[in-house]
Parts: C-alpha cells; sequence; structure tokens
C-alpha cells in the first residue's frame, strides 16, 4: 500500500451541508473533484486520521471505500467567500486535509429497497465496522452510496473513537462495541464467524503499518499531548493489533445482536 496522493485544491466548487462537518465539494490540479473533510472542522484533525485509517482499512479488506487523497488547501481559499462559516472553515484549513472522490449522482443506500445486500458482504462490512468501532453506519444515516451498480463506504470520521481519550489504546483494544447491534446491514449479514476469518487473512501488522504512513504528520500534531509522532503511530499500530487479537469479543456482540 502507497501513501495517500497529495493534490491541490483548485476550485472551491459547494458545501455539504448533509454533515455537521460541513465537508465542501473542490476541484484540484489532477482534474478530479473530491469530497473534502477539512482539519479545521469542529471534530479537529482527529476524524481525519480515523479517515484515513478506516478507510484503508476497508480497502484492504476488499471494500468499495471511494478513492482518497490528501488535498492542500492554500491560505488563499476562503478570503473572498461571501458565507462566513464556509470561509472561516478554509481559513482554518489551510494545509492539508482529506479528500475522497466525488461519485456524482450517487443514491443513498435505503434498506427497504430490494434487492437485498449479498449476505456474505453485508457481513464483511459489519465485521469491519466492528473492528473500526464506526457507530455511524445505522438505518437513520447509512453513509453507503448506490454508484455504478456498487454500494460504497463512506465517513468513518467517526471512528476510532478511542483515540479522543487518548491514553492506553491497547487497554480500549477488546471494546465488544455494542452500537453494533444497530448496523444497518446487520439484518442481513451472514455468517459472521466466516467473515472474521477472511478479515483476518487480510489483515496483518505490516499492513497497519503501511496504512498509517499515510496519516500526514501534521494531522498528530495536537490532542495527543507531547508525545513525538513515531510514538503515536506506535501506539495506533499496538491498538490495532490488539483489536486483531480480539476480534471474538465483537463478532459475539454482532452474533448477539
Amino acid at each position: 500500500m502507497s501513501l495517500l496522493p497529495v493534490v491541490r485544491a483548485t476550485r472551491y466548487v459547494a458545501p455539504l451541508r448533509e454533515g455537521g462537518s460541513m465537508p465542501g465539494l473542490m476541484e484540484a490540479d489532477d482534474e478530479g473533484t473530491y469530497v473534502v473533510k477539512y482539519r479545521g472542522a469542529g471534530q479537529g484533525p482527529k476524524a481525519l486520521v480515523a479517515e484515513v485509517i478506516a478507510g484503508e482499512i476497508g480497502r484492504a479488506l476488499g471494500l468499495p471505500v471511494p478513492e482518497a487523497v490528501v488535498v492542500e488547501v492554500a491560505s488563499s481559499f476562503g478570503r473572498l467567500e461571501i458565507d462566513y462559516e464556509v470561509g472561516h472553515l478554509l481559513r482554518t484549513s489551510e494545509g492539508l486535509n482529506y479528500g475522497l472522490d466525488y461519485l456524482p449522482g450517487a443514491i443513498t443506500y435505503d434498506p427497504l429497497v430490494p434487492p437485498e445486500p449479498d449476505p456474505r458482504w453485508a457481513a464483511d462490512v459489519v465485521w469491519f465496522d466492528a473492528f473500526v468501532t464506526n457507530p455511524d453506519r445505522t438505518a437513520r444515516n447509512s453513509n453507503l452510496l448506490e454508484w455504478h451498480g456498487r454500494t460504497w463506504l463512506i465517513d468513518h470520521g467517526a471512528s476510532l473513537y478511542f483515540h479522543h481519550a487518548w491514553g492506553d489504546p491497547v487497554a480500549r483494544a477488546a471494546d465488544p462495541f455494542e452500537r453494533i447491534r444497530q448496523h444497518v446491514l446487520l439484518p442481513f449479514a451472514g455468517d459472521l464467524a466466516a467473515a472474521d476469518a477472511r478479515a483476518r487473512e487480510r489483515l496483518s501488522p505490516e499492513i497497519f503499518r503501511s496504512i498509517l504512513a499515510c496519516v500526514p504528520d501534521t494531522w498528530l500534531d495536537e490532542g495527543y499531548g507531547d508525545e513525538p509522532v513515531a510514538g503515536i503511530r506506535a501506539r495506533y499500530l499496538d491498538y490495532l493489533v490488539a483489536r486483531l487479537k480480539a476480534t471474538a469479543v465483537f463478532v459475539e456482540e454482532a452474533a448477539r445482536g
């Protein structure tokens, strides 16, 4: 797994006001269009760290996650923006931000609209969200998009919530994650033990290490005390390795749900 590409924002297109962080649609110098999550948003850079780590774990599992990039936003953005909220967000997000490939024309997944999802795929998604402790895949807000015949996974900024109380991450690795019972795909999920076996074959400390290398250093410079960046990455790695050893805990919780 290589580092995420870095692109430079060239035009702010529009705000996307569906979420609390108010991401924006931006064009970049690679001629791509991206949904950008900003480091200056209320959730702070830890939400971007979670986006990278969870999103790349999903990709390593073979799940459909839109291609990600790091978006450099220049200080000139926001100076002439007439919307104060948007302008402030852009001005406080100078530097590196997180972007996902824009899926034009995508529609929100609705569990009540047939056909039902494939049970194996649904089980893989449930396992993934339990592993990264993602609370944002519910019937109320699925964070799933239908596009070109596939269902895509988006919005992982609320994942890995252990890092908002930075202390001993490994102590939190065996969290059964009770909120998995609210997962939108759990009623359709097939064999969760089989999903566990498939995921454990794909993930490893080496994979986690390469994913953590994708997180820009500047996103790790606040909210972690005085710990050096290398130490922060090491503790994320320790957590992910310990979480992979404790999968039986959340698989059992999901099965009970």
